[in-house]
């Protein structure tokens, strides 16, 4: 009989081991709102660029390869979703994640070529061999069509403090790949319509409430970014970097296992 007891204590202990060792791995879904930098997008022509009729500048004019070439761009307000699979070492968790996020384009400004300031003269300079097409580029890329969006993957790590309650505020860094894809076509003009692949980091802060043993709901704040985005220009032979940072505000669902 107590070999018995002892068989189903030991059975009993190896039980809630596995258990507790088991729901040290997790998963995790969550998303919110995606407040994304403004752009100030720069680069250089990759080849000479002749321009159409403009308003002071004539048709035909010359502009030299590598010359500079900047806009800023505007963003709207947008949205992130993510899903992680992590594992618990204590206070600290590590996981592997997937995100997504895209944000639409509110408008364009201060569009420069070689120096030169293009808001005010006609949008035909921007086409070779066009005419004047009765629009100011200042009010043709002010139109904001396109987006910016990036899926993330991303290793990250964790630290929960533990506070004694059913409230664990956490810290967390991560480091990964963006894949990058930038669509600008103001007024449907097609400006840009490229992707590109740049290294990734994160800085996360929040706090989990325990709902139960095995689930922790939780809300926090993500800083996301990627290296500047190189794209090429369709519309004039250049290259563009694109500034790619945001701030997230995020609610999610954990569940261990």
């Amino acid at each position: 009989m107590q070999l018995k007891s002892i068989i189903s204590a030991i059975a009993s202990v190896a039980v809630m081991a596995g258990v507790a060792q088991a729901q040290d791995n997790y998963v995790s879904l969550s998303g919110g709102l995606s407040i994304q930098d403004n752009s100030n997008n720069s680069g250089n022509f990759t080849g000479v660029f002749t321009t159409g009729a403009g308003t002071t500048i004539p048709g035909g004019t010359s502009l030299p390869a590598n010359a500079p070439v900047s806009w800023s761009t505007q963003f709207e307000n947008g949205f992130d979703v993510n899903a992680a699979v992590g594992r618990r070492f204590g206070s600290l968790r590590g996981e592997i994640e997937v995100g997504y996020q895209r944000n639409g384009v509110g408008s364009h400004g201060n569009v420069r070529a070689a120096g030169i300031a293009l808001a005010n003269e006609d949008a035909g300079v921007l086409i070779t061999g066009s005419a004047n097409l009765g629009v100011t580029v200042g009010d043709l890329v002010a139109d904001g069509q396109g987006d910016l969006s990036t899926l993330f993957l991303m290793a990250n790590m964790y630290y929960d403090l533990d506070t004694g309650t059913s409230f664990k505020p956490y810290v967390g860094v991560g480091a990964g790949i963006g894949f990058v894809d930038v669509s600008f076509s103001p007024s449907a003009v097609g400006i840009i319509d490229d992707n590109t692949t740049s290294f990734a980091y994160q800085a996360m802060a929040g706090v989990a409430y325990e709902v139960s043993p095995s689930v922790e709901i939780f809300a926090g704040y993500r800083y996301r970014a990627t290296l500047d985005a190189e794209v090429d220009v369709a519309l004039f032979p250049a290259t563009l970097e694109v500034e790619n940072r945001a701030s997230n505000v995020e609610a999610g669902i954990r569940v261990s296992f």
